[in-house]
């Protein structure tokens, strides 16, 4: 049984720096490193590529929308052709950064507002789907579980991994508890981490109504923007292990 662990970096940009990026690659097997749109600029995208060439961790697009002040969380009214395009253009900037660095993208996964709403809009997900495979079929799109970005991923002939939370809550549907809201976020690892065991031995998660539904888990998104998560994250990775669960990056089993 195998599981990759991925987290959102290069959030950087100008003057401020976000997260603690040079630890987490140390714990996780892929990173989503921001585009610039939603985050990121240049230079921190150039440093963020070549550190997690140089810690063997899979190297990912994470597109957003054009929304630096409300850091890509807020939901645009775009239509899919731009969304399209605003992945394609995203991709591209990654992937250039990645092969001046001798490197390849792995992945993409869509960050924040664009994420949420095409987990329910099938016309959004297809859209980042074609945008995804447009520019290389190879690569493997990074989805919510159980979402509409698995099924258009699957119906444009792209690989697919599904996505789960090791700090949120789910719906009886499969979606995630909108953020604000009570009982959205999982604050005690205690509770959190055998969650997290769990959905990926057994594909099985409590929704917050109680209810158990069937969850698939091929990546567990994680966070590390202080030397706390950092140390939540190695628990999991501990916790996952001694499950018997291998801990690796996408491209190795996807």
């Amino acid at each position: 049984m195998r599981v990759d662990l991925n987290s959102d970096l290069g959030e950087s940009f100008g003057a401020y720096t976000l997260g603690m990026d040079e630890a987490v690659l140390g714990v996780i097997t892929s990173a989503n490193i921001a585009c610039g749109m939603h985050a990121g600029d240049p230079q921190v995208i150039a440093a963020t590529v070549k550190m997690a060439a140089q810690k063997g961790v899979g190297i990912g697009a994470h597109p957003g929308y054009p929304d630096l002040q409300g850091f890509g969380r807020r939901n645009m009214a775009l239509s899919p052709a731009e969304v399209k395009d605003y992945v394609i253009y995203q991709i591209g900037a990654l992937e250039a950064f990645a092969r001046a660095a001798g490197q390849k993208l792995q992945h993409v996964k869509p960050h924040g507002a664009m994420y949420n709403m095409a987990a329910k809009d099938y016309g959004l997900a297809l859209a980042i789907a074609e945008g995804v495979k447009s520019v290389n079929p190879e690569l493997i799109l990074l989805a919510l579980a159980n979402s509409e970005m698995v099924k258009a991923a699957r119906d444009v002939g792209l690989r697919v991994a599904q996505e789960v939370f090791a700090d949120r809550t789910y719906n009886a549907d499969g979606t995630l508890v909108a953020r604000g809201t009570p009982g959205a976020m999982i604050h005690d690892k205690r509770v959190a981490i055998p969650r997290v065991v769990r959905m990926v031995t057994e594909g099985k998660v409590t929704a917050i109504n109680g209810e158990d539904i069937a969850i698939s888990a091929d990546s567990i998104c994680v966070h590390g923007d202080n030397p706390e998560a950092i140390h939540f994250v190695r628990e999991i990775r501990d916790a996952l292990q001694a499950a018997g669960v291998s801990i690796e990056p996408l491209q190795n089993f996807i």
